[in-house]
C-alpha cells in the first residue's frame, strides 16, 4: 500500500525500518507527553512491534493500517501513521500519527493527516473519520482543525497513561464535509 502526497508518502512498514522507527519510538520527548504508548525500551521492542505490524498487514480482512511516513525528497522514514476501521457496518474509522521531533512544525503533520483522511474516505469507504489528541497538544489540535475535523468534545479520563488518567479531545469529519 502506498498513498502519495506532495512532500510525504505513506507505505506499509518493512523489517528494514527498525532503525528509523526506533529513532522516534524510543525518543521520550516524542512519545511521553501526548501518546498513549511508548517510549519503546530499545531496538528490540521496535523490531518486535514491526514484526507484529507486518504480520497484521498481510491479513485478508485488514481493518488496521500502520503505515510508515516517508519524506518524498530524501526517501527517509520520518514517522508513523495509522488508520483503523473501528466499525465496518457504520463505516467509522480513526486516525493517528507520530513524527520525529526534527519534523515538527514544518507542516508534515497536516499533510499526513490529510492523506489519512483521504485514505479513510476514498480507499476504505468510511463515512466518519475520528481522531483524538491530548488537550495539551495544541499543535496536533491545529493539525486536526486544518484538515477539516471538528471538535466534538472532551472524553474525561479515558486513558491511563504512565500512572495518571488523561483526557482526550475528540475530533471528527464526515465524508460529505471532506474537501480534498
Amino acid at each position: 500500500m502506498i498513498i502519495c502526497g506532495d512532500r510525504v508518502s505513506l507505505r506499509d512498514f518493512g523489517l528494514d525500518d527498525v532503525e528509523a522507527v526506533a529513532a522516534y519510538a524510543c525518543d521520550p520527548v516524542v512519545t511521553s507527553h501526548h501518546l498513549v504508548w511508548g517510549p519503546h525500551a530499545g531496538r528490540q521492542e521496535t523490531a518486535s512491534w514491526l514484526r507484529e505490524t507486518i504480520a497484521q498487514a498481510s491479513c485478508a480482512s485488514r481493518q488496521h493500517f500502520e503505515l510508515a511516513v516517508v519524506d518524498n525528497l530524501s526517501g527517509g522514514l520520518v514517522g508513523g501513521a495509522r488508520v483503523t476501521v473501528r466499525n465496518p457496518v457504520h463505516r467509522i474509522g480513526d486516525i493517528g500519527y507520530v513524527l520525529r521531533q526534527s519534523q515538527w512544525g514544518q507542516g508534515y503533520g497536516t499533510e499526513v493527516a490529510r492523506l489519512l483522511v483521504r485514505m479513510g474516505f476514498w480507499v476504505l469507504g468510511l463515512h466518519r473519520v475520528e481522531a483524538t489528541c491530548d488537550p495539551a497538544n495544541v499543535a496536533s489540535r491545529r493539525v486536526l482543525e486544518k484538515v477539516g475535523m471538528r471538535p466534538e468534545g472532551c472524553m474525561r479520563e479515558n486513558f491511563w497513561i504512565r500512572g495518571s488518567w488523561r483526557d482526550s479531545l475528540l475530533f471528527a469529519i464526515l465524508e460529505h464535509e471532506w474537501q480534498p
